[in-house]
């Protein structure tokens, strides 16, 4: 079945280079070449997409070239960037005219809304009409409405949960070694007895396996995901503030080096870009990612082995859960026509939804019935993060899923809960030079602090004093205002 992967967290990556070229490069107008994408001359689209590069992604997307070419003219050749190099590297190859049709973007990796800015996307409102209709019949309507970039869609939102809920992760194998519960834990400070046994009796299974995209949660909306502007969820007077100044992250960032300093934590945290090989292996024992109803069983069936999590925090619907899983047509597309013809048949088409998402019948997964399967041995050359790549709600069920499975995330969506800053996307054509400051500095600093690498009640006064050196303070005024406008005008 599908195998969800945890990455909500990376680096936005602005620069002002890159925004002086994608902007020229966004004025070109590139169409479909005519007559193009035929079954028997069909066009290559390029895409690129984000997750731990697998070895069998030419061998399925031969098999889904054959398939896309007989129906809509068009073979794919994917490429996959690791979940912490993506940003920065599409950031890179976009800027300098790298060709590419497709592209994966969202709040939390390749920035959406920046990017869809700086004019690095096409702007698909009438794509959609004219050949994705499917797309919108699909989706929730607050997915295109909450991915509005300006008054404009510039990217196809995946039809996934609608809230974001953290959940701690455990590996069941060694909760039942050890006999341990997990009912009571929620917060950061009540994994430590866990902790520490394992620490005792596992020493070479990583007790909470986090890479350097982690960050611990905290009941803030953030302004720009991940960068240190926000909101407190249940702050009536969006106040924003600089997140490493708010107790609440304190607290968590004490507990996170503390953790590291009892070697509960793996000491190279700070740098790690993936933890696929400790999951692949199952040498570690928790970790915190992203819910979704029955995501046990989907997190089981990937690893082959028992996955079981528990509630971390409320399910909130927040700008990058609505745009926590896009994919944009570049601006400089050869044939965002045969793009868009492309996306609507990957979110409506089970065939292709499911080629994509658990690679080829018979050799990466079983068939079980008309929507159940189960993964075969190979399954481990072709593990995708199914969430990344359309339609969630195509994907066959895991046969551990009950009937109503995707009736539930219906019901999920529905029990979501607004954050503040849903609806808000911050205009930072003001402080540009600021945020691209600010940026260096957030790389300079943050992945140490979240992964409890270095001692917060040291570090986090040095970095606030090269963040109000790099003009964070004026980031956070313009913010203010906006927020405040916007606030107004929605009669918040």
């Amino acid at each position: 079945m599908s195998k969800i992967k945890k990455r909500w967290t990376a680096t936005l990556g602005l620069t002002l280079a890159a925004s002086m070229v994608l902007s020229a490069c966004g004025s070109k107008d590139a169409s479909d070449t005519n007559g193009a994408g035929t079954p028997d001359k069909p066009v290559e689209l390029i895409w690129y997409t984000i997750g731990t590069p697998q070895k069998d992604v030419d061998r399925v997307m031969t098999e889904v070239s054959k398939y896309t070419a007989q129906k809509i003219g068009v073979t794919v050749k994917m490429n996959m960037i690791d979940w912490g190099d993506y940003p920065q590297k599409m950031q890179v190859m976009t800027a300098s005219g790298t060709p590419m049709d497709i592209m994966f973007t969202s709040s939390w990796a390749f920035d959406y809304v920046q990017n869809a800015r700086k004019g690095a996307f096409k702007s698909i409102d009438d794509l959609l009409q004219k050949n994705g209709q499917g797309i919108v019949k699909a989706l929730d309507p607050a997915f295109l409405n909450g991915s509005k970039v300006d008054g404009h869609n510039y990217g196809v939102p995946a039809n996934k949960e609608l809230p974001a809920q953290d959940v701690w992760r455990f590996n069941k194998n060694l909760l039942d070694k050890y006999n341990l519960k997990i009912d009571n834990v929620k917060s950061i400070e009540s994994l430590e007895p866990l902790l520490k046994t394992i620490k005792e009796k596992e020493p070479n299974v990583y007790g909470l396996a986090v890479d350097k995209t982690f960050m611990p949660y905290v009941p803030y909306d953030y302004v720009i995901e991940k960068m240190p502007m926000a909101v407190k969820i249940d702050n009536p007077d969006y106040k924003v503030v600089n997140i490493l100044d708010t107790p609440e992250m304190k607290q968590a960032l004490q507990a996170m080096n503390k953790y590291y300093k009892a070697g509960y934590i793996p000491t190279e945290a700070a740098t790690l870009s993936s933890l696929n090989d400790v999951q692949v292996t199952g040498k570690w024992f928790a970790d915190k990612a992203t819910n979704q109803p029955f995501a046990d069983n989907l997190w089981s069936a990937s690893y082959g082995y028992p996955v079981v999590s528990t509630q971390a925090s409320p399910a909130l619907i927040y700008n990058w859960s609505v745009m926590g899983s896009m994919q944009a047509i570049s601006a400089n597309s050869k044939y965002p026509e045969k793009a868009m013809e492309f996306l609507n048949l990957l979110n409506t088409d089970p065939v292709l939804r499911n080629m994509v998402d658990s690679g080829i019948e018979g050799v990466h997964y079983k068939k079980l019935d008309n929507d159940k399967m189960e993964n075969l041995p190979d399954s481990k050359n072709y593990d995708m993060p199914t969430f990344s790549l359309g339609n969630v709600l195509l994907t066959y069920k895991d046969k551990k899923d009950p009937e109503n499975k995707w009736e539930e995330f219906k019901k999920f969506n529905d029990t979501g809960v607004p954050a503040p800053l849903l609806g808000f996307n911050f205009d930072p054509s003001k402080v540009t030079a600021e945020i691209a400051a600010v940026q260096n500095v957030k790389e300079e600093f943050w992945a140490t602090l979240m992964t409890g690498t270095v001692d917060p009640d040291k570090f986090i006064p040095q970095a606030n004093e090269k963040f109000k050196a790099a003009g964070l303070d004026k980031i956070i005024a313009e913010a203010q205002s906006q927020i405040d406008a916007w606030k107004a005008a929605n009669k918040k």
